[in-house]
């Protein structure tokens, strides 16, 4: 018999709140964290505004500023939402064999020096008066870049440092797929558990890309929305208006438990992992298949995966990131999938109030579905004001809605065709 995983701890750091209930009130008023972009300079940028973590403080979590100064940014987000998740779980009194309990993040790259880069390169383009000079290069980033700036920004460094503080010496992995980084990390780590090779594992995604290189490089792929002068009406997935993401920041984090290990310990268990689904597009690197083919099969396998039909989903994450081909792809899919129940299953994108949180977005999506069960109240997608006739759905659009929810389905779809899907569900024993 499968070994049933459930949630029993929670914990978030993003643009909304730096921490779930905080997030959570701001989803249902419907508010925006979207404004002028601060953490550098992008005012000659085609886009200047974001979604960023503000008043951010990691003594608020029991960590060293100066010790933690040198670590990454993304680094800095995953112990904040850890710290949380952990303390909400009450799991590390019940751990007698560490080699137990296991981490798996979906996390991307930290913060980059980049004032060091410049002046590198400066100094080359100087020395070669005009062309680069290799070496003059090279000995100048000798001279200004700190190596441990180098190491922290590695994407596998957060769990790292996360099993380290919580001498978690199980499983420990990392996975990049984009934006469906943390999504997957959660259903794998679901995986570990239900073949026994752990207990408990610590899952989420953390990631800021709001940098120079991450935001030129969106630019380029024309994926962000250049709506400079409406900062929190941006972000407008199925609108017919919509032009592209926010980008966002930010970590989140769970407590994936197997559930007798949970009872027996009497843990508050806030939901259950019910169906996984992974698929590759097997298309092109930024676009979506054009008829949804790996968001149809991650569905269908989800559903699958949790012995479901599509009439049992009470509510749908949308992936939702509000740029013209996702949405109306995505919609499609929903549409293949539900079938006669389409119209009737509440879509929504939380991506309208917070931005796009990259490899962080899958688990602090989930983690939104399962207050959306908690609470029987469903978040909405504000910014929703122009019909698309290629978006034809229950939108949820503009103000959250009271209404009946067990059981939630939330999609992730990155960049290289990565589909994730996850339903979670209220726990029954």
């Amino acid at each position: 018999m499968r070994r049933r995983v459930v949630i029993t701890g929670i914990g978030m750091v993003n643009p909304m709140a730096t921490h779930p209930e905080g997030v959570w009130a701001r989803l249902k008023n419907a508010e925006s964290s979207v404004g002028y972009t601060s953490i550098f300079d992008a005012a000659n940028f085609p886009t200047k505004i974001a979604s960023e973590v503000r008043d951010y403080d990691i003594s608020e979590f029991g960590g060293d500023p100066d010790e933690w100064k040198y670590r990454g940014r993304h680094t800095r987000f995953a112990a904040g939402a850890a710290v949380q998740a952990i303390e909400k779980s009450g799991v590390m009194d019940s751990i007698a064999d560490p080699t137990r309990f296991g981490i798996y993040l979906g996390s991307g790259e930290g913060k980059q020096d980049f004032d060091s880069f410049t002046k590198m390169m400066v100094a080359g383009i100087e020395a070669g008066q005009g062309e680069l000079d290799v070496v003059s290069f090279t000995r100048a980033g000798m001279e200004l870049i700190n190596p441990m700036h180098e190491i922290e920004q590695e994407p596998n460094m957060p769990a790292g440092h996360l099993a380290s503080m919580f001498n978690a010496q199980g499983p420990n992995a990392n996975c990049l797929t984009a934006c469906a980084a943390s999504s997957q990390a959660m259903g794998e780590a679901t995986e570990i558990i239900r073949r026994g090779d752990a207990d408990v594992m610590l899952s989420g995604g953390t990631h800021s890309m709001i940098h120079p290189f991450g935001v030129t490089g969106f630019n380029l792929l024309t994926a962000l929305s250049t709506r400079n002068d409406e900062p929190t009406r941006a972000s407008r997935p199925f609108d017919r208006m919509r032009d592209g993401f926010v980008l966002g920041e930010g970590a989140a984090m769970v407590i994936l438990e197997e559930l007798e290990h949970a009872k027996a310990r009497g843990a508050h268990i806030y939901g259950e992992i019910l169906g996984y689904g992974s698929t590759a597009d097997a298309w092109r690197i930024t676009d979506i298949h054009p008829e949804g083919r790996g968001a149809i099969g991650c569905m269908r396998m989800a559903l699958r995966d949790a012995k479901l039909n599509p009439s049992d989903i009470d509510y749908v994450n949308a992936h939702g990131t509000s740029t013209t081909v996702n949405d109306k792809v995505e919609t499609r899919a929903c549409r293949e999938v539900f079938g006669e129940y389409a119209e009737k299953t509440p879509v929504s994108s939380t991506k309208s109030m917070m931005g796009h949180l990259i490899a962080a977005a899958g688990v602090t999506e989930a983690i939104v579905c399962l207050m959306a069960i908690r609470d029987n109240v469903l978040p909405p997608t504000i910014n929703y004001e122009n019909a698309d006739p290629l978006c034809d759905l229950d939108y949820v659009p503009n103000e959250a809605r009271e209404t009946k929810c067990s059981i939630a389905l939330n999609n992730s779809f990155g960049f290289g065709g990565q589909n994730i899907t996850i339903i979670l569900g209220e726990y029954k024993d």
